[in-house]
């Protein structure tokens, strides 16, 4: 037994392997594992009718927090081998992309998740579980891929056996583990996946229960000097400090670290679905900056990815900004030529009339008189016909015009995008759908008033009158073509302004110190 385990040390120092579910960094003598979210590998194995290319694009949104992760265990000054462990559902891209940020790329095959009552996402999470069978290895050091590195953590590598961080209502989170392999213990786990239980569902809550004395745990630490670590017994787990597992959902309570900033080594995003790749995640939670000022540093491994750019988000983004501006410039072209022809046609118009006249002031000025009293009586008319319920229903309009544009606006923009980016044509196609859909529907009620009015004013009006409404009436659709302009510029400065608010007000974080 002896033996094989020095040949393995030796092949250790040969080449560096690795058999878990995600990325790693392997020492010539230990392991430092960091993995890509399982929740989300399983993603591949999921039955789905949109079949294997889409399953590959829905996994390879994880891939932007794996090169981050990466980038930043480099920036501490480690120079281990990286080694990631793909399934089959990542794509040639992702794996080529990770080769040349450094990767060592390796396949693996996933553990099913014994438990029924489950999210569908985690079908795959117990593959974590086979850390703890890497025999050749002697430690493992295993981080999220929704964590970032911003201290060296070579010390964890002095954990004992077992080491995580106790989070609230003492319970063990998985994002952050230190493990000494054993093939034991993993046999130990698997006889046990299908009796214990798992309050997640997934392998978090099967490890909580595994190591179900964890609560009474002690604490890491990492300074004490070998005279003492040899006159104690080697502990079977022990907690880690915030400081390996500062949770982002701790930080919003009070809008700062509970601990010294300064010391924390490995920051871990866990405030649910907010993850620090979606842009929008940049405007909510503080932390996040920390973790995009590493992304901006991202090499150009491969063309177009520096920064942490995609090259086909950045044609579509080229495409989501120049589209509305077109939009606004056609519409606005279209009116600018519908103006023009309305005051032309309406001065031809009036020095028609004006001649048919004949200078014939006592005419023209009973025709005013009566013209005006109609006008009047037209208004009054016409006032009593507008429906009681048309402002409730403008009102109401308005704001399902405001939902769509903003739900539209989220499915069409990048989620990967930088936060500028995201902002500015999150904006942009929000205010150019509002634009679209509330302008339309006031088109429509201009429209439905106008022949309401027109059928009103012929029951209403003589025929020595209907030159004269004629020409009121090209006059009225002059003002409103003169209205619609005033209406999109005041949405076009609305639109420019809006994303300069929190700018304009000071306003950095999403809850008040």
């Amino acid at each position: 037994m002896k033996g094989k385990r020095a040949a393995d040390v030796e092949l250790i120092d040969e080449k560096t392997y690795i058999f878990s579910s995600t990325c790693c960094i392997i020492p010539s003598f230990v392991i430092q594992q960091c993995k890509e979210d399982l929740q989300n590998l399983m993603r591949v194995f999921v039955p789905t009718t949109k079949g294997p290319k889409a399953d590959h694009e829905e996994h390879d949104e994880f891939l932007l927090g794996v090169r981050v992760l990466g980038k930043s265990i480099r920036d501490t000054g480690s120079t281990k081998d990286m080694v990631v462990l793909v399934s089959d559902g990542v794509s040639d891209y992702a794996k080529k992309l990770l080769k040349a940020d450094g990767w060592i790329v390796e396949k693996i095959s996933l553990l099913a998740n014994p438990n029924q009552v489950r999210p569908k996402r985690f079908w795959g999470v117990y593959t974590k579980l086979k850390i703890f069978n890497m025999t050749n290895y002697k430690k493992v050091v295993y981080l999220d891929a929704d964590t970032i590195v911003v201290k060296s953590i070579e010390d964890l590598f002095k954990c004992a056996k077992f080491c995580a961080n106790l989070k609230h209502s003492e319970r063990l989170n998985s994002g952050v583990m230190v493990v000494e392999p054993s093939e034991t213990v993993f046999n130990d786990m698997m006889s046990k996946v299908t009796t214990l239980p798992s309050y997640t569902g997934g392998d978090q809550g099967f490890l909580n229960s595994y190591y179900k004395e964890f609560p009474n745990a002690h604490v890491f630490e990492p300074s004490l000097p070998q005279e003492v670590l040899k006159t104690r017994p080697v502990p079977d787990m022990e907690r880690l400090s915030t400081l390996y597992n500062a949770d982002v959902g701790l930080y919003m309570l009070a809008n700062k670290w509970m601990v010294d900033e300064s010391e924390l080594r490995v920051i871990h995003y866990t405030l649910g679905p907010l993850k620090p790749w979606d842009w929008w995640t940049s405007w909510l939670l503080k932390p996040v900056d920390v973790w995009q000022r590493v992304r901006e540093q991202l090499d150009e491994s491969l063309p177009g990815t520096g920064g942490g750019k995609n090259p086909k988000d950045e044609l579509l983004v080229t495409f989501l900004f120049l589209l509305p501006l077109c939009l606004v410039l056609l519409c606005y072209y279209r009116l600018f030529l519908q103006t023009s022809r309305s005051s032309l046609c309406d001065n031809i118009r009036h020095l028609y009339y004006k001649i048919r006249s004949n200078g014939a002031f006592a005419y023209t000025g009973i025709s005013s008189t009566s013209a005006v009293n109609s006008t009047h009586q037209f208004s009054n008319d016409a006032q009593s016909k507008v429906p009681a319920y048309l402002g409730g229903v403008s009102i109401f309009m308005c704001f399902m015009a405001v939902l769509v544009s903003i739900v539209f606006g989220l499915s069409i923009v990048p989620r990967q995008v930088m936060p500028w980016t995201g902002l500015l044509l999150m904006y942009e196609w929000t205010f150019t759908i509002f634009f679209l859909l509330f302008g339309g529907f006031l088109h429509l009620i201009y429209l439905w008033g106008k022949r309401t009015a027109s059928q009103a004013a012929s029951l209403s009006s003589h025929s020595e009158n209907l030159d004269y409404d004629s020409g009121k009436g090209h006059r009225q659709g002059s003002s409103c073509n003169v209205a619609a302009w005033y209406y999109g510029l005041g949405m076009a400065s609305l639109a420019a302004a809006a994303p300069s608010l929190p700018c304009i007000f000071g306003v950095t974080a999403l809850f008040l110190r």
